[in-house]
C-alpha cells in the first residue's frame, strides 16, 4: 500500500510526495502555502489517479520520460520522478493508480 507524506519546505511551504509499497517516490507535489491546501492536494490526486487522460506523458530534453498527473481544471497536482525508458514511466502511471486511492497521509513537519 503506498503513503502519502507531507513535509515542510525550507521556505515553509508544504509539500507532499506519494511513495509506493517499496518506499520509493512515485509522485511529487509543488509547494503550498498551508497544510490544508497540500491536504486537498492529495484528496485530488485520489481522484484523478483513476481518470487516464489525467497523465500527460512527457519526455524532456535529455530523452527521459515522466509524467505530470493533472486536475479537472488542468492543474498539475503531481510531477514524477525521471525513467530511462516510456516503459519505465508507464509501469510510474500505474503504480500512481494502484497506490493512490487507499494511501495513507503521514507527516513529518
Amino acid at each position: 500500500m503506498g503513503t502519502f507524506l507531507i513535509t515542510t519546505r525550507t521556505n515553509g511551504e508544504f509539500q507532499f510526495v506519494l511513495k509506493a509499497g517499496n518506499g520509493q517516490v512515485i509522485l511529487s507535489s509543488e509547494g503550498y502555502t498551508t497544510k490544508a491546501n497540500c491536504e486537498n492536494g492529495i484528496a485530488s490526486v485520489k481522484t484523478n489517479s483513476q481518470v487516464a487522460t489525467r497523465f500527460d506523458k512527457l519526455e524532456s530534453k535529455n530523452g527521459k520520460f515522466y509524467f505530470n498527473l493533472k486536475a479537472t481544471n488542468g492543474q498539475i497536482i503531481g510531477t514524477s520522478q525521471m525513467y530511462e525508458s516510456a516503459s519505465s514511466r508507464d509501469n510510474g502511471i500505474e503504480s500512481v493508480a494502484n497506490n493512490a486511492p487507499d494511501a495513507e497521509i503521514k507527516y513529518e513537519l
